[in-house]
């Protein structure tokens, strides 16, 4: 099995400014999503489904409720006394080693150093996907490569991302020709995603040299010298994919799981998504309570009407409450006689009786952690 010989690495810690509404108090890699999962499930699952047994994450600040979420990694089959799971967090009190990648790779490279895999898989939290790692080790050798980058096929329009977006131009073998950031609007692009895999020697020789040279910027200093001067392909994903970098794409994000065929195609038995199980009672519904085309976890009580929706649990959905095209997240009080339409409520938010609050699906309102409105 090709992941037996790779070694899991997910960076944490580039993506906290990505969605400031939902990372003051978390970092971005614990942001909940779909009722019941972290957007870091989908990494550690895919890692594990792939046969890789020894991972660490990376972990710069604001990592305390993600530390609880992960735990041991029991709920991933990673508490075990070879391999499993590490978190690596900064050494040093400021964490200044932890702002770039190459600064990230070269801050940990005892740990690197020290595995017994001849490959490392670096993945960041970003992408909501269900893909078979081995498949893309195995294109990685075919190719005789240095570096395989993960993309997919998108359309840019301006302002659209939370960072920079990487364009790949690749010829009819995949092999990655030129590198394009931040361009301008492109009606279909090869976008990188931010998973790669590299040889294990190639990659601290690499991250040593730019750290000699000063060159820390990874679109820059990493992606396009590495296509200058070695071999580098891409390995597309043709499934269901998103980068999660706005509030705007993470609304689409989990809007999208309303769909039975994305919901099909990420959560399935022969590569399931695990995460932290938390035990509840079923959910109660009211005699007058209505709930259309949601997603809705154990643990609640619905007394008013939910519509296209996502509902974490321990949510109390009070009396003659309307709540449509929203994402409500674990142990919200929503009153009585509450409107609710393309809005984000985070974690143990209270909304009082009567309050009426309307985003709009381009720009939903998004409600900080434990606020009352």
């Amino acid at each position: 099995m090709a992941g037996r010989n790779m070694l899991g690495l997910i960076l944490t810690n580039f993506q906290d400014t990505y969605i400031p509404e939902l990372t003051t108090q978390r970092t971005f890699s614990s942001i909940p999503f779909g009722a019941k999962y972290r957007l870091i499930d989908f990494s550690l699952s895919n890692m594990v489904n792939s046969g890789i047994s020894k991972i660490g994450v990376v972990t710069k600040n604001n990592y305390l409720s993600l530390m609880d979420h992960i735990g041991s990694g029991k709920a991933w089959n990673l508490s075990r006394r070879r391999g499993g799971l590490t978190f690596l967090p900064p050494f040093e009190s400021t964490g200044d080693k932890y702002n770039t990648f190459v600064q990230t790779i070269d801050a940990i490279r005892d740990f690197i150093e020290h595995s017994y895999e001849d490959y490392v898989l670096i993945s960041s939290s970003m992408s909501v996907v269900n893909m078979d790692y081995q498949q893309m080790m195995n294109a990685h050798l075919k190719n005789n490569a240095d570096i395989t980058f993960c993309y997919r096929k998108r359309t840019l329009s301006k302002g659209s991302n939370g960072g920079e977006p990487i364009v790949f131009s690749l010829d009819s073998n995949s092999r990655v020709r030129e590198v394009l950031i931040n361009p301008r609007t492109i009606d279909s692009a090869d976008c990188m995603i931010k998973t790669c895999i590299v040889k294990k020697e190639f990659l601290l020789d690499f991250v040593s040299d730019c750290v000699s040279r000063s060159k820390f910027d990874f679109a820059r200093d990493v992606v396009q010298a590495a296509v200058k001067a070695y071999n580098v392909y891409g390995y597309e994903i043709k499934g269901y994919c998103t980068e999660i970098e706005t509030i705007q794409n993470y609304f689409q994000a989990n809007m999208d799981l309303l769909n039975p065929e994305v919901r099909e195609e990420l959560f399935n038995m022969r590569n399931p998504i695990y995460t932290k199980v938390r035990d509840d009672m079923p959910t109660k519904y009211g005699l007058n309570s209505s709930v259309k085309n949601s997603l809705v976890s154990p643990g609640c009580i619905i007394e008013g009407e939910v519509e296209n929706s996502i509902i974490f649990k321990g949510v109390h959905i009070g009396r003659g409450a309307k709540i449509s095209n929203c994402i409500i997240m674990q142990d919200c009080n929503i009153g009585k006689e509450t409107i609710l339409k393309y809005v984000v409520c985070d974690k143990d938010v209270i909304v009082s009786a009567g309050q009426q609050l309307c985003g709009i699906g381009s720009y939903p309102v998004c409600i900080s952690k434990k606020s009352v409105v």
